[in-house]
């Protein structure tokens, strides 16, 4: 059992691979709906809208609101709103990703200068051309923004390479460090905390990424939670700056894992 009231929860890889439900999932998501657990789900996904997003996880049998939803994307738009106000973005990236970020304004991916560059997920978009189009942009002075780094995620066809293994490229080449708005950055995590409307020492985290879903949510105070599915990899786990608190095969098994409100895990 673990004292966590409510639930962050990743999505491609702990509920989905591929919009396709992982086993137990539908039903899982279900059970903590009808207990009355609060839950938000929070994702690194960069090519498809938090409206397209909620669509695909309710096809797959997971009721989900669109408002129970934060993406990369959303967290990306608030911080350059917030430290770039009124600046030229060139975004690297699908359109998918412009879905969520109200309040930018996006720059012609043909032009020549921008004050942002923003680095979404790893897609059809990063070509040689569009990466050394950035890379050039950094080095005359724009600043830059990844929505996420993550190295790898899990497609139906096996592991695909995921931004952030351009992004370390990327950063040594032009001497620049990305500032990052999706996860690990502590500012997301709390982002979905705030949807939630409760404390970091109340909520669990639940991921297939040991680094940047569970351990940089505990680094906030936050219960974090690891899953065998999706990206999950026995070495990353072995290989990891710490321990989750918990390792759980799967989804399925996270409702019985929840101490009933109210009660602590030495009660119960």
């Amino acid at each position: 059992m673990i004292e966590a009231r409510g639930l962050l929860l990743d999505i491609d890889g702990v509920l989905t691979v591929s919009w396709e439900a992982i086993p137990g999932a539908p039903e899982a998501m279900a059970a903590l709906r009808d207990a009355g657990v609060p839950f938000a789900l929070i994702t690194n996904t960069t090519t498809t809208s938090r409206a397209e997003i909620a669509s695909h996880l309710r096809r797959a049998g997971i009721d989900v609101a669109d408002d129970e939803i934060l993406t990369a994307p959303m967290a990306t738009a608030a911080y350059v709103r917030r430290h770039h106000p009124g600046a030229r973005c060139y975004l690297l990236g699908v359109d998918g990703a412009a879905t969520d970020m109200e309040g930018v304004d996006l720059v012609d991916p043909a032009a020549g200068s921008a004050d942002v560059v923003i680095v979404a997920g790893a897609d059809e978009a990063f070509t040689f051309d569009n990466l050394n189009r950035a890379f050039r942009m950094v080095l005359d002075g724009a600043a830059l923004v990844a929505m996420q780094r993550n190295l790898s995620w899990r497609e139906a066809d096996g592991m695909s390479l995921d931004a952030g293994a351009y992004l370390m490229g990327f950063e040594a080449a032009s001497g620049v460090t990305a500032a990052v708005a999706g996860k690990p950055s502590p500012d997301f995590f709390q982002a979905g905390l705030d949807l939630l409307g409760m404390e970091p020492a109340s909520v669990a985290m639940i991921g297939d990424d040991v680094e940047y879903d569970v351990l940089a949510a505990q680094a906030i105070g936050m219960t974090g939670v690891l899953v065998r599915t999706g990206k999950f990899r026995p070495e990353h786990l072995a290989n990891a700056s710490a321990e989750p608190d918990v390792v759980l095969d799967s989804i399925a098994d996270v409702p019985a894992l929840l101490a009933p409100a109210g009660t602590s895990a030495a009660d119960s």
